[in-house]
């Protein structure tokens, strides 16, 4: 007599593109407790690029392609508030649980209010949060993303807590060895953000340059934060 396998519950991650969200999606598909039914990006209309992250709207595109799973993609305007951001992502939280989903993650690492304000967000539509990387040392975290073959970008660094200079280089020992006493190694406090452009989540993991780019010009914006473009092949 066959004995019927459990059906994975149903999950949404919050995607970034950048190396916690990618790290965490890792964590995920390892696991093998979850379905993955989408990526979750928040994307800023007016300038068509990841939230935060700077990075173009095309490349996230590739990056959710490249990994097989579905982009939902959560627009806001540049100068939307907090108010705003929270409607629009209610409505497609409510939409995915009406579907069955009842979990979503998010790859945060050690902030507790962010923590909170996630987990109190998700309990006004029924949902849960899933934090696949909790409370683990970040150090270590960045040397395992490393060695499992990830590969990644500096797209966004606040110069109020790192040096401009670092943006535009690559997550590597190299930029982990030189970053200041102080500043997190997976950039957690926000030091700097980042964009995965090859690794294990991708279906082409061999190829060491899985999104294709190449690196543009880089800008500061309200005298603070330094920008590396990346310009699609």
């Amino acid at each position: 007599m066959s004995r019927e396998v459990p059906s994975k519950e149903k999950l949404l991650l919050c995607f970034s593109g950048g190396k916690d969200s990618a790290l965490g999606l890792w964590e995920i598909e390892r696991c093998g407790q979850y379905e993955i039914t989408a990526l979750l990006t928040t994307v800023t209309a007016e300038y068509d690029r990841i939230s935060m992250h700077g990075v173009r709207r095309g490349l996230l595109e590739q990056q959710a392609k490249a990994t097989g799973y579905p982009l939902e993609q959560v627009l806001i305007t540049a100068d939307g508030d907090n108010a705003q951001y929270e409607a629009r992502m209610r409505e497609v939280l409510e939409r995915y649980r009406d579907a069955g989903v009842r979990k979503v993650a998010f790859g945060d690492l050690f902030l507790e209010d962010v923590r909170r304000y996630r987990e109190d967000n998700l309990a006004k539509v029924d949902m849960e949060a899933v934090f696949p990387l909790w409370g683990r040392a970040t150090d270590e975290l960045a040397q395992k993303f490393i060695e499992a073959g990830f590969r990644a970008v500096i797209t966004c660094v606040d110069s109020q807590l790192l040096d401009g200079r670092f943006v535009g280089r690559d997550f590597d020992r190299d930029f982990l060895t030189e970053l200041p006493a102080g500043v997190d190694a997976c950039g957690e406090n926000g030091e700097f953000h980042s964009f995965v452009y090859a690794g294990p989540i991708f279906n082409n993991f061999n190829n060491n340059e899985a999104i294709g780019f190449s690196r543009g010009e880089t800008v500061v914006r309200g005298g603070r934060f330094h920008f590396c473009d990346l310009l699609p092949a």
